[in-house]
């Protein structure tokens, strides 16, 4: 006990118990035009960049949502199954957020807008870094104590672009890492702080699509994400809330993100 509170010491009187800021990733090229994208205002953790024309939305209809994927170079470090992890929760949280917002096509069509999506920068969560956070968990519980350096996190760029012209409707940078002292959870799983940040990802590029003056239906029926599971499975969020009780740890596989909900009888 003694070591790891010597050991947190440290770290609590270089971050100051201040957040850390998270560095925006530069322009990746994926998107059609950076042009006028702008930070809005309101605290937060992560770096948002967006722009959005404002009628052009408003005039949207459909959406179809073409599959995330990562851009050159980057999670190049990760298993093949890593990062399907990282692209089923991409694309899970965005089709839960853009559903609520859009009617959702099942195709590409000329009469729906396209959201493309791609993940521009991922820095793994460290796994033994994450193994002695949650140790210090257990006698510092107020705050989760993360070891600089050890802490992952998650960039994506997302744009709306209108049907049959192509034209740019709305975009959106977001990027957001792992605080070293905070509330974000460690985690053995290298992805498992990417993971974590998909929700608010998801939440931001939805707002960032859509007007205010836009309808926003929680759970829409049917469900046109309904392939990705339930949006609510209360089952595996309280299954991961006992694991990190009881470990100080997130695990991805127990709360169910990054993988599809299994089948009866699986």
């Amino acid at each position: 006990m003694i070591k790891i509170l010597s050991a947190v010491t440290p770290i609590l009187a270089a971050t100051g118990l201040a957040a850390c800021h998270t560095t925006p990733a530069p322009d990746s090229g994926f998107l059609v035009s950076y042009a006028g994208m702008e930070a809005p205002r309101g605290p937060g953790h992560a770096s948002i960049r967006q722009r959005r024309d404002d009628d052009a939305s408003d005039a949207v209809r459909s959406v179809f949502l073409e599959p995330a994927l990562f851009a050159p170079r980057v999670g190049d470090e990760l298993s093949p199954t890593e990062r399907s992890m990282v692209l089923h929760e991409v694309d899970r949280q965005i089709c839960f957020e853009v559903s609520e917002r859009f009617s959702l096509a099942s195709a590409p069509t000329h009469e729906a807008a396209r959201v493309r999506t791609a993940v521009v920068r991922l820095h793994p969560t460290g796994r033994a870094g994450s193994a002695f956070s949650a140790a210090a968990g257990f006698f510092v519980p107020v705050v989760n104590l993360r070891v600089p350096g050890a802490t992952g996190g998650i960039a994506v760029e997302s744009e709306m672009l209108e049907a049959g012209t192509g034209r740019q409707i709305g975009a959106v940078s977001w990027a957001r890492n792992a605080q070293v002292v905070g509330m974000d959870t460690p985690s053995l799983s290298r992805v498992g702080d990417a993971l974590q940040m998909a929700e608010p990802m998801g939440d931001a590029v939805g707002d960032a699509f859509a007007t205010r003056a836009r309808e926003v239906t929680e759970n829409p029926v049917p469900d046109p994400c309904a392939a990705f599971g339930p949006r609510h499975d209360i089952g595996r969020a309280a299954a991961g809330i006992a694991v990190n009780l009881v470990t100080g740890l997130y695990s991805p596989e127990v709360s169910g993100t990054g993988a599809p909900a299994p089948m009866p009888g699986e």
